[in-house]
């Protein structure tokens, strides 16, 4: 079972790796944002996987209260951005 964990997380951190890049590179304000999403999506997942390899659920709250604040957050920036574009 410790071989699934560990392509896991191998998969998250290239996944991350590959998020970060479209942080840096995105021509787009939007694309920012959306790496920023994927990138607590990928945190949350991180987490997940780490509870799981544990057997402790001891951070579901936390992990619920991350990605709701993660949605939100995005939600929230795009609407913004939206009502900046409309203007010029």
């Amino acid at each position: 079972m410790t071989v699934v964990f560990a392509i896991t997380f191998g998969l998250l951190g290239l996944a991350g790796l590959l998020i970060l890049l479209r942080l840096v590179r995105g021509p787009r304000t939007l694309d920012r944002i959306l790496a920023i999403d994927v990138l607590v999506v990928l945190i949350v997942a991180g987490t997940s996987v780490g509870m799981a390899m544990s057997l402790r659920g001891i951070y579901i709250a936390l992990l619920v209260a991350v990605a709701l604040l993660g949605f939100v957050g995005s939600i929230s920036v795009v609407r913004l951005v939206e009502r900046r574009e409309e203007y010029r």
